[in-house]
């Protein structure tokens, strides 16, 4: 089964830099990866709250915060 991952970020160059080192290192076959500007999709935001998100970057695995 199929670990699902979402990075939320703001689209700074710091969290653009760790989305693109996050792409290089996930591997597609164990992990569902969704990247969430939340500058881009302010309607997102209330779900990355309700999952703990408090500041970004951060990555919610399997319901588990990692900032």
């Amino acid at each position: 089964m199929k670990s699902q991952a979402v990075f939320y970020h703001a689209g700074c160059p710091v969290c653009v830099a760790a989305e693109h080192q996050l792409l290089d290192l996930v591997d597609n076959a164990k992990v569902n990866l969704e990247v969430v500007h939340l500058g881009e999709n302010k309607n997102r935001l209330a779900a990355a709250k309700a999952q703990g998100v408090q500041s970004v970057p951060a990555l919610v695995v399997d319901g588990q915060v990692l900032h």
